[in-house]
C-alpha cells in the first residue's frame, strides 16, 4: 500500500512536480475569483466616482481698533522739562573784619530772609572808635577852615584900605595877597576829613550783614564768637522771589515758538505764557511762567537750543491752591509753552502716525485709506497733524502686517480711559 501510493503521488524523474493533495486546486480557484471580484469593484467605482464641487473659501477682512480725530485750532503747547535752579544766588561774606557777636537763629540752611533783614554782626568797637576819632577831626578842620576865611577877608580888607591910600589897582595882584590858598586848603582839609568820616560810619554799618534780596540759605560756615575777615565766605543765599528753568528745545521745536527770539531778560513785554507742572509727594501741581530769554547759540553736546524759563512766586502757596509745595530746587519740571497758533490742526495718537507722515483711516465705514499729514508736534502720547482730517475721522491704532490703499476693514472704535489714548490694539 505505500508503494502503491507513493508511485501514484511522485514519480522518479519528476522532481519539480508539485505533490497532489485533496481540495488544494479548489482553494485556489476560490481565492482567485475573491481578488478578481475586488479588482473590478474598484475599478467601477473609481470609474463612477463623482467629482468634488469647487468651494471658493470665505474671505477674511481683518478688525482694527480705531480712536476718532480731534479737531481743534489756537495755540499748540511745545512741551519740554529741565532742572529749577535759582534765578540769583549769592555768596554771604562780610565786608570788614571782626569777631561774631550775633547770629540770627534763621542763619541756618534752609532758614529765610526778607530783603535788608540782618543775619549777623561783627564786633563794631573798633569802627565805632573810628567814627569818634573821624568827627572829632572834622570838627577840627571846621575850625581851621574858620579862621583861614577870616584870615582871608581880613587880608582883602588890608589891601582895600593901602589901595586907597596909595591910589592903587583896588585888585590884589596875586591870590596870596588875600591868603586864598590858605583858604582853598583849609576848605580841602575839611572835605577830606569829611569823606574819612563817612567811611568810618559806612564801616560801622558794615558790621551788620544783611540779606540782599527775599532768600532763602543754602548753606552757612559761621559761627557765634568766629573770627571773620573781610571778604570770607560764611554762606550761601539764593533768591525766592523767583527761579529759573533751562529746557532744551530741538531747532525743529524752538521754530514752533512764535516770539521766542523777541524775548528779552527782565522785559514784561516780550515774555511768552508758560505752564509748568512738578511732581511732589505723588501729585502733580501747577505754577504759572514766562519765557524770560533764549539764549542764541546750539548746545555743541546736545544741538539744542537753552530757553530759560522764570517762575515767580514758586515758594508761595495760592489761594486757589493752598497746599501747593514750593517748587524746590534740583526738582524736575514739565514745561509747556504757547506756541503758534494753527486755524485748525487735529489731534490724533502719537502711535497713529505711520513712518512720520502717514495716518490709516477709515472711510466709507469699512475702507482703509492712507492719508498724508504734516506733523506740528508730540507730547506724550499724542500728536498734532495738518491735513486733510475732518473730526471725528476713524484713526487706526491698530498694527496689521500686511496693508493696501483701499483694503476693507472692520472698524471697532476703542473706548478712551483717563483722558488717553489706548493705542496697543491688535488687528486680526
Amino acid at each position: 500500500m505505500e508503494n502503491g501510493t507513493w508511485q501514484t503521488l511522485y514519480s522518479p524523474g519528476e522532481e519539480d512536480a508539485v505533490p497532489e493533495r485533496p481540495g488544494f486546486r479548489k482553494r485556489l480557484g476560490q481565492g482567485a475569483m475573491v481578488v478578481g471580484v475586488g479588482v473590478v469593484g474598484f475599478t467601477l467605482l473609481w470609474v463612477l466616482r463623482a467629482e468634488p464641487s469647487e468651494v471658493e473659501p470665505p474671505r477674511v477682512i481683518p478688525t482694527v481698533s480705531t480712536v476718532p480725530a480731534r479737531v481743534t485750532q489756537g495755540a499748540i503747547q511745545v512741551r519740554g522739562g529741565g532742572t529749577v535752579r535759582p534765578s540769583a544766588e549769592v555768596t554771604i561774606a562780610p565786608q570788614v573784619g571782626g569777631r561774631v557777636i550775633w547770629a540770627s537763629p534763621a542763619l541756618v540752611s534752609g532758614g529765610r530772609f526778607a530783603e535788608d533783614e540782618p543775619l549777623l554782626r561783627v564786633d563794631p568797637a573798633d569802627y565805632e572808635n573810628a567814627v569818634e576819632a573821624a568827627e572829632a577831626d572834622v570838627a577840627q578842620r571846621e575850625v581851621a577852615l574858620l579862621e583861614a576865611e577870616e584870615n582871608a577877608r581880613l587880608a582883602l580888607d588890608e589891601w582895600a584900605r593901602l589901595a586907597a591910600r596909595e591910589n592903587l589897582d583896588p585888585t590884589p595882584p596875586n591870590a596870596l595877597v588875600t591868603r586864598q590858598p590858605q583858604l582853598a586848603a583849609a576848605e580841602a582839609a575839611l572835605k577830606s576829613a569829611a569823606a574819612r568820616l563817612e567811611d568810618a560810619r559806612l564801616a560801622l554799618e558794615r558790621t551788620w550783614i544783611r540779606a540782599p534780596f527775599n532768600g532763602i540759605v543754602r548753606d552757612e560756615t559761621v559761627d557765634l564768637g568766629q573770627f571773620v575777615a573781610a571778604g570770607q565766605s560764611i554762606g550761601r543765599l539764593y533768591a525766592t522771589d523767583e527761579v529759573e528753568i533751562v529746557v532744551p528745545l530741538s531747532d525743529n521745536e524752538a521754530a514752533l515758538i512764535e516770539r521766542l527770539w523777541s524775548a528779552r531778560a527782565g522785559d514784561a513785554e516780550t515774555r511768552i505764557p508758560v505752564e509748568i507742572t512738578s511732581e511732589y509727594g505723588g501729585s502733580e501741581y501747577v505754577w504759572s511762567g514766562y519765557v524770560d530769554r533764549a539764549e542764541a547759540a546750539l548746545d555743541e553736546q546736545t544741538r539744542t537750543v537753552d530757553v530759560v524759563v522764570r517762575v515767580p512766586d514758586a515758594f508761595t502757596p495760592t489761594e486757589e491752591d493752598p497746599r501747593r509745595p514750593p517748587l524746590l530746587l534740583g526738582s524736575y519740571a514739565t514745561v509747556d509753552i504757547e506756541g503758534t497758533s494753527f486755524e485748525e490742526y487735529a489731534v490724533v495718537p502719537a502711535s497713529a502716525v505711520r513712518d512720520g507722515d502717514v495716518l490709516w483711516t477709515v472711510q466709507d465705514d469699512t475702507l482703509l485709506v492712507m492719508t498724508p499729514v504734516e506733523p506740528i508736534q508730540e507730547v506724550d502720547d499724542e500728536a498734532m497733524v495738518l491735513g486733510p482730517i475732518a473730526d471725528g475721522t476713524p484713526v487706526i491704532v491698530s498694527m496689521l502686517l500686511f496693508v493696501t490703499d483701499g483694503m476693507t476693514v472692520q472698524p471697532v472704535q476703542l473706548l478712551e480711559s483717563a483722558g488717553s489714548w489706548d493705542a496697543e490694539g491688535v488687528g486680526s
